[in-house]
């Protein structure tokens, strides 16, 4: 159980579209605001979560047709992602959001995200720790890893709350630019090797 949990904290500690649209969130318009965008995200894994366990993500994502739309959707939306963060300027652009995102946004973003079901299909049917109990095994799962799960988005929106209230001169700001722009391009060079494999 150990094992699970310390393999799921270092899946979700490092930067996807989940966590980086929370820093940018947090770096538009604070916590307070961000919380529901969070919430929405929230509310998206766990739903990516039960469509991982009641096989209906496999379902839907054995159809050629399906995956394909939902590969397209999610690279595109992460290419323009780290063209936004990249080309910010001088500016801190984790994301620049035009308008306050909401539970909506999160969702949809969630079922989006390549990383969201690849994180639970490989956390939820692998690290087996109760194999004679598999129905309480998966509700612990659930358990730890949104145990782990809020409070490093929380962490990632105060992150880019506190961000934004930062005087960085110009060139720390675009070195930040890049570095979270590269981190996309990852999730991007990722979510295509898996589509692929």
């Amino acid at each position: 159980m150990l094992t699970f949990a310390a393999a799921f904290f270092l899946a979700i500690i490092t930067p996807g579209p989940g966590v980086l649209s929370t820093a940018g969130v947090g770096a538009a318009y604070g916590f307070r605001a961000g919380f529901r965008y969070v919430t929405g995200l929230f509310i998206g894994t766990n739903l990516v979560g039960l469509a991982v366990v009641t096989g209906l993500a496999a379902v839907l994502l054995a159809s050629p047709v399906i995956r394909t739309v939902l590969f397209t959707a999610s690279t595109a939306y992460l290419l323009y992602l780290a063209a936004r963060i990249a080309f910010a300027g001088t500016r801190v652009g984790f994301i620049e959001a035009r308008r306050q995102p909401g539970i909506g946004d999160g969702l949809i973003l969630q079922a989006l995200n390549p990383k969201a079901y690849v994180v639970n299909t490989v956390f939820i049917t692998g690290f087996a720790f109760l194999p004679g109990a598999l129905t309480t095994e998966i509700v612990l799962k659930f358990i730890i890893m949104n145990a782990i799960w809020i409070p490093i988005h929380l962490l990632w929106l105060w992150a880019g709350g506190a961000i934004k209230r930062l005087d960085l001169p110009p060139p720390v700001q675009r070195r930040i630019n890049f570095v979270m722009a590269g981190a996309m391009l990852a999730v991007v060079a990722l979510a295509a090797a898996s589509a692929f494999a």
